[in-house]
C-alpha cells in the first residue's frame, strides 16, 4: 500500500516555511491573470519566528523507509525552536482564508466512529496540531443521501444543514470517483439578483483507478479556483451542473482554475511498498497517505495527508489552500467507494 516515511518528530506543532528556495515565488503557480503577486504580499515568505529551516527536516527518500525511526533523531526534537502559534480569532474567517504564504498549518484529523450508527457515518474532528489542539471544523456524512454528502461545520456538535455553524460540504457523484466542494452559500435556484449570495465552489477531486484498482497508488486530480494579484480566491459560482470545476476541467476550460495532482509514490524494494517522503508527519502506511503538488513545483507540497493512528492522520497544509478546502479533500480520501483502510 502506499504508505509513509521516516519517524522523525510527529507531534511537533502548527507551522513551518514551505520549500521555495531557488524557485520563484510559489505563489505565482496559482495566479489567474492579472499582475504578478504584489510585493507587499510576497513579503510573507520571511519565515516566521521560530520556524524550522526546511533544511534541518529534509532528508533523502533511501532513508526514509517504513522502518522505525533511529534513536539519534530523538535528539532534533530538543535542538528545533519553538513551531510559531497560529491565532485563530474569528474561526470562520480562518478556516476559509488561504493558508499564509511562508507558513505551513499543520493540522490533525481524528475520527470518531463511537456511538450506534458511528461504524457507517463516523464522524471527522479537524484540529490545529500543537500544544493547544485549537478546534477548526468537524464533518460527517449525511444519511439517506442517493450520493456521499459530507456536511463541515464549525461546531463539534452541531452538524446540521440548518445550522448557522454549516460552513460548507462535499458532494460525490453516483459512482464515488468525483467529488466537489461548496462553501455555505445559497442553492443557484435561490440566487438573489446580483448572484452574490450563490455558493462557491471551493475544490473538486478526481480519482482514477490504475492496473490495481484502488487497492494500489492512487491517482488523484484537485481542481482549485486561482488567486487573483492580491492573492484572494477568485469566486466561482457556477449556474448550473455544466458550469462547475469538474465541467470546466474536463472541457479543459482553465481560466481562473488551477490543477494539481497528488505525488507518485516511488516503489521501495527494501520495504516492499511504495514510498513518499512526509519528513516525520506520516508514520503508518495506508492508501490514504497523499500529497499534493502542482506540475510545475513538485518540491511545493500545497497539502499532506497521513495516518499516525488506526483513527488518526496528520494534515497539513499550505498556500492557496484554506483549512476547508484541505479538510474537504482529506474526507474524500475516506469515502465508501475507494476506503481500503
Amino acid at each position: 500500500a502506499a504508505t509513509s516515511s521516516d519517524e522523525e518528530d510527529d507531534s511537533d506543532s502548527s507551522t513551518k516555511p514551505i520549500r521555495s528556495e531557488k524557485k520563484k515565488n510559489p505563489a505565482s503557480l496559482f495566479q489567474t491573470g492579472g499582475d504578478p503577486p504584489k510585493e507587499k504580499k510576497s513579503k510573507k515568505k520571511v519565515p516566521p519566528k521560530g520556524a524550522e529551516s526546511e533544511e534541518e527536516t529534509s532528508e533523502t527518500l533511501q532513508k526514509n523507509s517504513n522502518k522505525k525511526g533511529k534513536a539519534k533523531k530523538s535528539k532534533k526534537k530538543e535542538e528545533r525552536p519553538p513551531s510559531p502559534v497560529i491565532e485563530v480569532e474569528n474561526l470562520e474567517e480562518f478556516v476559509l482564508q488561504p493558508a499564509p504564504q511562508g507558513v505551513t498549518v499543520k493540522c490533525r484529523v481524528t475520527r470518531d466512529k463511537r456511538g450506534m450508527d458511528r461504524g457507517l457515518y463516523p464522524t471527522y474532528y479537524l484540529h490545529l496540531d500543537n500544544d493547544k489542539k485549537v478546534f477548526l471544523l468537524a464533518g460527517r456524512k449525511r444519511k439517506k443521501s442517493k450520493t456521499s454528502n459530507y456536511l463541515i461545520s464549525i461546531d463539534p456538535t452541531n452538524l446540521s444543514r440548518g445550522g448557522e455553524n454549516f460552513i460548507g460540504k462535499l458532494r460525490s457523484n453516483l459512482m464515488g470517483t468525483r467529488f466537489t466542494v461548496f462553501d455555505n452559500g445559497a442553492n443557484p435556484d435561490r440566487a438573489n439578483a446580483d448572484w452574490s449570495n450563490v455558493r462557491q465552489e471551493l475544490s473538486a477531486v478526481v480519482y482514477e483507478t490504475n492496473v490495481l484498482g484502488f487497492k494500489g497508488p492512487r491517482k488523484m486530480t484537485v481542481i482549485i479556483p486561482g488567486m487573483n494579484a492580491d492573492c484572494e480566491r477568485v469566486p466561482i459560482r457556477p449556474r448550473n451542473d455544466n458550469d462547475g470545476l469538474l465541467m470546466r476541467w474536463q472541457n479543459r476550460n482553465m481560466d481562473n482554475v488551477i490543477e494539481l495532482h497528488n505525488k507518485a509514490p516511488v516503489w521501495n524494494d527494501e520495504t516492499q511498498s511504495y514510498v513518499l517522503n512526509f519528513h516525520g508527519r506520516v508514520t503508518h502506511a495506508s492508501v490514504k497517505n497523499f500529497q499534493i503538488v502542482h506540475s510545475s513545483d513538485p518540491d511545493y507540497i500545497v497539502m499532506q495527508f497521513g495516518r499516525v493512528a488506526d483513527d488518526a492522520f496528520t494534515m497539513d497544509y499550505n498556500y492557496p489552500l484554506c483549512a476547508v478546502q484541505a479538510f474537504a479533500i482529506a474526507l474524500s480520501s475516506f469515502d465508501g467507494k475507494l476506503a481500503c483502510e
